[in-house]
């Protein structure tokens, strides 16, 4: 027959019984005077969740300040690289630099780029 009502479970030792051992350990080995032990035990484990989580959020903050998303020059093709790095266009194949906030195309050495201009002509009357 069961004593205690279903309600009301009793304390399982079994559950607490680690824990005990545990806190028991700690006290021994800093009584024992090995709490510096315990504490870089401890700030070790605090140390290996800490790290990877402000990693984490401090990546994702650089990439933030230093991604730039455009389109290609030459054929509009939507790209995204670093700042201050040169890529290939995927569409064009085109070798594109990529600014602070748009791509410009990257030039041969000794090449002189150009933009055409449209001039309209007109006839000139001799008078």
């Amino acid at each position: 027959m069961n004593q205690f009502p279903s309600q009301l479970s009793p304390i399982r030792w079994q559950t607490l019984k680690p824990w005990l051992t545990t806190i028991a350990v700690i006290w021994l080995l800093g009584f024992v005077g090995l709490g510096w032990l315990v504490k870089s035990f401890l700030f070790l484990i605090v140390f290996f969740t800490v790290v990877p989580i402000v990693a984490f959020f401090g990546l994702q903050w650089w990439l933030t300040r230093n991604l730039v998303q455009g389109n290609c020059p030459v054929c509009q093709e939507g790209l995204t690289a670093l700042k201050q790095s040169q890529v290939n266009c995927p569409n064009c194949g085109e070798s594109v630099r990529a600014g602070d906030s748009t791509f410009e195309r990257v030039s041969t050495p000794g090449t002189i780029d150009v933009q055409a201009v449209e001039v309209m002509s007109q006839s000139v009357d001799d008078d």
